[in-house]
């Protein structure tokens, strides 16, 4: 007999309420004469919830399983079996962790079985709930932990006793592994911010955004991609996930684009974009940012005011993007593509939903809150302002659902994490930054360009099929130690390393925002990641712009001012540049070596060199001139003709 699947759905929404509660009342801040109730202590907070993390992934993958087939059943037996391991390493976690503080203890072969089961049970549901990618690096690494010191000359690592490694790295350590600081940082930053978005999402705005959002574009040639744009970036900032904000939005957008008279491809590319760039806009950003913070020590604040001009630059590249494909193909204002999503009344009042919390929150950290505390401030009013939409004062359930949905979307990044915590453990202990240091000093005696070139490929490389905060973590720990030797500024390599990570996935061949909206939109998934990448490709030469011009980051001292203003102009020719060539049109088609030309005015305004920034801005307003005279004239010829 059968489990409905109904059954399930409602089971799992039960332990994700359980996980947003637990979380948040962890993370919650002292209040005027409210007593803090949290952080719980390590010892039994941490174990406990892997292990709700584990029940809800458990329950949220079971009903997608084949039950007509032996492999289906198996899978759910291997399901149900990690239940009661779970369970058993975390009271070994609990149990060990109490004799650790009371007198000397030594690893046994108990403990390390016991972290080994840890790590298979994460392992096993992260590639049921993530793909095989995060979950062959997690089994890779710790593989690799094990029995290093038996690998073939140059990488090996040095001879260590495998029971003390296992277990110290991998589950009973409060500082790496599973359960160590990047889990601890999941849940006292994080989670709040999570649980956070899944409310705004819960309460209709939303759906308002994106009804506004076409309203005030349905004028221009491109209107609805230009719409999508804006309302992947709005929502995607609330929701911190690429392929969430292309599920969330695409339904809605991706039909209207198409309709406009863009491709399927393009449409989802759009789309796709878009979505990405909602992890790298202020004020919430994405995990990854809240993250970076904490591992670089310093106020949120900053990299929020970091990431302002980074962002604007790119989502302005994207509508140049959109405005140069309009006119390639010779689309036509039209003002009736709105007709279908009326703006009401209360889709303006239901902005008061996002303005209000998101005011807060920079409000409170301009004030110095923490980023925990600022979020369940924003939260606590959220919740009672959403009454404003009269769908929640019809059915306020809408919301205790929604936090329900945030707690299960933390049990899914939890169990990612736990991966990634696994490989940063690994890492650590084998010295493969070490090893990877060694490889781009080499690349450095040829130019720093060629260094950061290779950095940029390897974090593209890590970053295929991982979510963003995971795919962030495990770059940065063997990407990060080396890239400050060349004298960069550590904001600066984490920002770049953020960016590059977040272009994972919309890039080919394991380009997960672009697949989600190719199947929206009905166009082939490869072609798809292809378009999107190269509408989004200013989200890698950015990067390149504020590590060679890191006043671009604002926090990051430039001197003069003068040179700040400079190197905007620089970026802002840059993205014209580069997006007119990409797309192959500016004021009419673009030939081959007009294409390569603008190109390589883009490649030398970014340079650090002044003199070839100078070149780049001659070559390329050289270039547009040239452009705009040959058509005039070609206009002259025509009327004389005529």
């Amino acid at each position: 007999m059968s489990v409905p699947g109904d059954t399930f759905e409602k089971a799992s929404l039960a332990t994700g309420l359980a996980i947003a509660a637990i979380g948040l009342l962890n993370a919650l801040p002292s209040f005027g004469v409210l007593p803090q109730i949290g952080p719980f202590p390590i010892d039994w907070f941490r174990p406990t919830f892997i292990g709700l993390s584990v029940l809800t992934a458990v329950l949220l993958v079971i009903p997608d399983l084949p039950v007509s087939k032996p492999a289906g059943w198996l899978h759910i037996t291997l399901l149900i079996v990690c239940l009661p391991m779970i369970a058993y390493a975390g009271y070994g976690y609990f149990d060990v962790s109490r004799k650790m503080a009371t007198s000397i203890f030594f690893f046994s072969v108990s403990e390390a079985i016991t972290a080994t089961i840890a790590a298979a049970v994460t392992v096993y549901l992260c590639w049921h709930l993530w793909g095989s990618t995060i979950a062959a690096l997690g089994s890779i690494a710790f593989a690799y932990l094990a029995t290093g010191q038996y690998w073939p000359s140059g990488l090996a690592t040095a001879p260590h006793d495998m029971v003390e490694t296992i277990a110290a790295n991998i589950w009973y350590a409060t500082d790496q592994g599973i359960l160590g600081n990047i889990m601890g940082i999941v849940l006292s930053t994080v989670l709040p911010f999570i649980i956070l978005g899944s409310v705004l999402d819960g309460c209709g705005a939303g759906r308002s955004m994106i009804r506004i959002s076409f309203r005030l574009m349905r004028r221009l040639k491109g209107g609805p991609a230009y719409a999508a744009i804006s309302a992947s970036a709005l929502f995607g900032t609330v929701s911190g996930g690429a392929v969430a904000n292309v599920v969330g939005t695409g339904v809605v957008t991706i039909p209207m684009i198409k309709r406009r008279g863009f491709s399927p491809n393009f449409a989802g590319a759009v789309e796709a974009a878009a979505s990405t760039g909602g992890q790298i806009l202020p004020p919430i950003m994405g995990a990854a940012a809240l993250v970076m913070a904490d591992l670089i020590g310093v106020n949120y604040l900053t990299v929020i005011t970091a990431a302002i001009i980074p962002a604007i630059a790119y989502y302005a590249s994207l509508f140049l993007a959109v405005y140069f494909q309009a006119g390639k193909i010779k689309l036509k204002t039209c003002q009736d593509d709105a007709a279908d999503l009326e703006v009401a009344p209360q889709d303006y009042i239901n902005l008061i939903l996002v303005v209000l919390p998101l005011a807060l929150i920079v409000w409170l950290l301009i004030n110095g809150y923490s980023p925990a505390g600022a979020s369940i401030s924003a939260l606590l009013v959220l919740l009672p302002a959403s009454y404003l939409n009269p769908e929640i004062r019809q059915r306020p359930l809408r919301l205790v659902r929604a936090l329900a949905e945030g707690g299960r979307s933390i049990a899914k990044l939890a169990i990612a994490i736990a991966v990634v915590g696994i490989v940063v453990a690994s890492f650590s202990a084998t010295g493969v930054p070490t090893k990877f240091a060694v490889l781009l000093s080499s690349a450095s005696e040829v130019s720093l360009f060629f260094a950061l070139l290779v950095s940029a490929i390897g974090c593209v490389v890590l970053g295929m099929g991982m979510p963003t905060l995971p795919a962030y973590i495990a770059i940065v720990v063997v990407m990060g130690p080396t890239l400050t030797k060349f004298g960069m500024d550590l904001l600066t390599v984490h920002f770049l390393v953020f960016f590059v990570g977040v272009a994972s996935v919309i890039t080919p061949p394991v380009a997960l925002a672009s697949y989600a909206a190719a199947a929206i939109a009905g166009g082939r998934p490869i072609a798809t990641s292809i378009i999107s990448s190269k509408i989004g490709a200013m989200i890698f030469l950015i990067p390149f712009a504020f590590v060679f011009h890191p006043e671009l980051l604002i926090v990051v001292s430039a001197g003069d001012e003068s040179v700040f203003w400079l190197s905007l102009l620089f970026l802002a020719a840059t993205l014209y540049l580069c997006s007119s060539s990409l797309i192959g049109y500016d004021r009419a088609a673009l030939g081959g070596v007009e294409r390569a030309l603008r190109l390589a005015a883009a490649a030398l305004l970014i340079s650090p060199v002044a003199s070839a920034n100078w070149a780049g801005l001659f070559l390329g307003t050289a270039l547009v001139g040239w452009h705009v005279l040959r058509l005039r004239s070609k206009v002259i010829e025509n009327a004389k003709g005529a």
